[in-house]
Formats: C-alpha cells, structure tokens, sequence
C-alpha cells in the first residue's frame, strides 16, 4: 500500500480505502439533495472529527445521471490526517493518530527552526496527468464535470474545494482555497474575500492598471498542497508550494498552463485556466458557508472567464460539504498555533478550536500560581483571530474531549470571578453574528481549579481519572494493549 505524503488525490483515496476509512456508494440523487442529507447524517452518526470520506460513483444533477466520483469529507478523522503525512502504525486508537501526528509536525517544525521549504519544480506536459485530456476556447463546458450544488438555497452549483493559483510580478505566487460559482459553461464567480491575499493580489493588479488577471483553478491536489492553500501558514509574499515541498519532503511537480504562464500541480484532477476581469464585476450568493450559515448574496464580486480546462481521464471531483463536514485538514494549522501561542505562554499545554465550532477555542495550560489561567486566557483572546469564547483548563483536561471540557466547566468554574468579558477586539470576518464586520467581543473563561486567594473553595477533591492512573499505572497501558482484541469476533 502507498503511503503518504502524496503525489496525488488518487494515492491518497486508494490508501484510505485499504485502512477502510473510506464508503463508497453507487449513486446519489443530488437533486433531492441526497449527498448533502448524507453528509449531515455521517457527522452525526461519528461526530464531526472521526466521520470518515465517502465516494460517490454517479450522481444525478438537474435531471442527469453524471459519472463520478465525487469525494466528500476528504479529510475526516484523525488517523486520514496521519496517512496525509506518512504517520503510520497508529493501531485503532484515533487519538494516538492524532497525538502521534501532532509530534510528528511539531518536531518537524523545531527541527528546522520553523516549516521546512523545498521549491516545486516544473515538469514536461507529456508527464503531466492533468494534460490527459486539453480544451480551449469555444470547446470548453465546465457543465460537463458534476459540481454539487450542496444546499437548495445556494445561488447554484459551486467549485468549493478547489486550489486557487495566482501569479504577481510584485507579491510573488498565492495559492488558496475561496469557492467558485458555475455560472455558465465557460464562467464562474471568484469570491476572493476582503483582507485576504487574493483580494490583495486582484488590488494590486488593478492599481498597477492592468485590466486583467491570469488564474486558474485546480480541483482534487494533492492532500498536503490542498492543506497548505487553505491554511494561514505562508503569509503574503511567501509561497505556499514551497512549505508543501518541505512539508512533504519532496518537491511539488509542476507544469504550465495552456493559457497562461501559470504553474498548477501536474497530478491535478481538473484544472480551470482563465482571465479575471479587474474593472468589473456581478453579484455572486448566496452560499451555505463553512461556519453553517447562509452567506449573503453579494451585489459585487469578482468573476473568471474559463478559457481552458485540462484534465486526467475519467476525473475525480471533491466537493467540500462546507458548513456539514470537515473541508480541510487541522493539526498542521494547529502546531503552527501552538507553537506560536507558546511563545508567550510558557506553561500552554495544549491548544484546540473545534473546527465545527470556530468560535471557541480551548487551552490546558500547567498552572503553578494564581491568575495564569486568566492570563493566559487574554493573550489567547488577543493572538487569535477566531476565537470568541476562550475555554482555559488545567493540564490534565483533554482539550479535544468535549465531555472533559464540559466536566471542567460544571465541577472547577464559578462564572464570577473566573469569566471576563472583552467588548471589542479583531473578528474574523464570517461571523454571522457581528454587527460589524472584523470585531467580536469575547469572553474568556477560567475553567483551571481557582485557588483560594482567586475565590476558589479552600479544598479541591481528587480526580478520580487522576487517581486511577495514579495508584494503577498498569491499567492505562493493559488496555491499550488489548484495545483491538476486545473487538474480535
């Protein structure tokens, strides 16, 4: 079996199907919405982080039987986000898949003083699998590829979990993740948000007076490259690809576009080249966003002329499921937190924000005096652009068990004093609920076990989780020991 990391999409598929992480159905009826009632229900049934990907064979769209495969949820559970980075030997626990993988990117990290670069290097088309199949101009029907339109109040079919490639003589290349509207056979829309490094790139382009901008958009990447495009960890000016090149261990392979001289992966399922016009504009929305509401219609958005597609023979297409089930991997984003975070608090053990629920953020931190659960709970409320409800606990506190949470919250906190509330800070942008856009207010929340002199009870009880690996350190390890045969038959 192939292990990661991965040349392509394909690898990546057929590795999760061997470890039986992956459902393969028939078909669908998207017009019923079949697939996205699928997708709710999956997350329902496994929990948002442990429900595994699924392929559709063929999927019905405005009244056609289109053959597939559609992946959904790419990346669902944390041993799919081991085998992304060649972490192996994981046995059945999903936590030590994700402990395991979280050391693995940390010590990766620290190792080099911060992630390691390697540059991508360019290939000849005849190698390219992308350039299986070429079509230009009048020939090209973006209607011809199953795009889902994933919820029935959605503005229409979308391109939303494709990586976006733009090239600036000044800011270098940008590669990201925004979603796409199919519009007609050869146009989608380009939601290319305020502040973030596209809009910046379209910005810049157009004060220089150029009328038009070079892109193009690549469905099913490889995992890592997928994960560095839709991640925070290249800031503007520096490329995404080279990261990916460091974080694989390999270079990303390369070709040129038909149109343009813009490089996209070779190992890319479908590949969209075109031309953004940067003097004008159409409405685009509404669209079922990845925090579970429905985006606004906006009056004004950018849009892209498809002039080219090349794509692999019998193409893969992923559909992201935004707002239903995961859309990206999480712990390389997470290390590059923590490790930051880390930073300015020494005693943080752990750190994670729920991808099903963004604004809340949860830290463990080691705590050996009074106020550091506060503290630390304000820089964290500071540092971080998601988060709108910081949860501090204490070290022996599992940050992703939610039951631990929830425990800490009814047995260690009294919500005075050990709560503040922050009126305005920076936002994320997306927030539903903000009456202006960029700026939340916050609570912080310090759930640690309060000392006497923070109004805490003169005598804290054991924990008998604590107590149990205490006085019988056998027992943790005896089960882990047996965990895969008290499932045999």
């Amino acid at each position: 079996m192939t292990t990661g990391p991965f040349d392509s999409l394909r690898d990546y598929i057929h590795a999760l199907e061997s470890k039986d992480r992956l459902i393969r159905i028939k078909q669908m009826d998207q017009d019923k919405y079949e697939a996205t009632g699928f997708a709710y229900r999956l997350v329902k049934e496994y929990g948002y982080d442990l429900a595994p990907a699924f392929l559709i064979e063929k999927i019905k769209i405005n009244n056609q039987w289109m053959n597939g495969p559609i992946i959904g949820n790419l990346f669902g559970g944390w041993d799919a986000e081991a085998l992304i980075y060649g972490v192996n030997d994981l046995g059945a626990s999903q936590s030590i898949s994700r402990k395991k993988t979280f050391d693995h990117l940390k010590r990766l990290n620290l190792d080099n003083e911060g992630w390691p670069k390697i540059t991508p290097v360019t290939i000849n088309k005849e190698n390219a699998p992308c350039k299986e199949n070429i079509v230009l101009d009048k020939d090209v029907d973006i209607l011809k590829f199953p795009w889902l339109q994933t919820n029935p109040a959605d503005a229409g079919r979308y391109i939303n979990a494709a990586t976006i490639f733009i090239e600036d003589k000044e800011l270098g290349r940008n590669v990201a993740t925004y979603r796409c509207q199919v519009k007609a056979k050869n146009k989608i829309g380009f939601n290319a948000e305020i502040r973030q490094n596209a809009w910046s790139f379209l910005s810049k382009m157009r004060e220089r007076g150029e009328k038009t901008a070079a892109v193009a958009i690549a469905n099913g990447v490889d995992p890592i490259t997928f994960t560095l495009g839709a991640s925070k960890v290249a800031k503007l000016g520096e490329d995404e690809l080279d990261y990916a090149g460091g974080i694989r261990g390999k270079p990303v392979e390369m070709v040129q576009c038909e149109t343009s001289n813009i490089l996209v992966p070779a190992h890319s399922e479908i590949v969209l080249e075109g031309e953004i016009p940067l003097d004008k504009m159409e409405e685009e929305g509404p669209y079922g966003e990845m925090y579970g509401f429905m985006g606004l219609k906006k009056n004004e958005n950018f849009f892209m002329e498809v002039k080219a597609i090349t794509y692999r023979d019998e193409p893969w297409v992923v559909n992201s499921f935004a707002g239903v089930t995961k859309i990206s991997p999480s712990i390389l984003q997470t290390v590059g937190n923590f490790l930051n975070y880390k930073t300015f608090i020494p005693h943080l053990m752990e750190v994670y924000r729920p991808a099903e629920s963004t604004g809340v953020l949860t830290a463990s931190i080691k705590k050996e005096k009074s106020g550091q659960g506060m503290e630390a709970g304000k820089i964290l409320a500071e540092k971080d652009f998601f988060a709108k409800v910081i949860i501090v606990v204490d070290e022996d506190v599992d940050v992703y068990d939610k039951g631990e949470i929830f425990q800490a919250l009814g047995t260690r906190w009294q919500p005075y004093p050990a709560a503040e509330i922050i009126e305005k800070m920076r936002g994320m942008p997306l927030d539903a609920s903000a009456p202006e856009r960029f700026s939340t207010s916050k609570i912080i929340i310090d759930a640690t076990r309060q000392y006497k002199d923070e109004g805490g009870p003169p005598i804290w009880p054991d924990i008998s989780k604590v107590m149990l690996e205490e006085l019988s350190p056998e027992t943790t390890k005896l089960v882990d020991e047996n965990w895969l045969k008290y499932f045999e038959d």
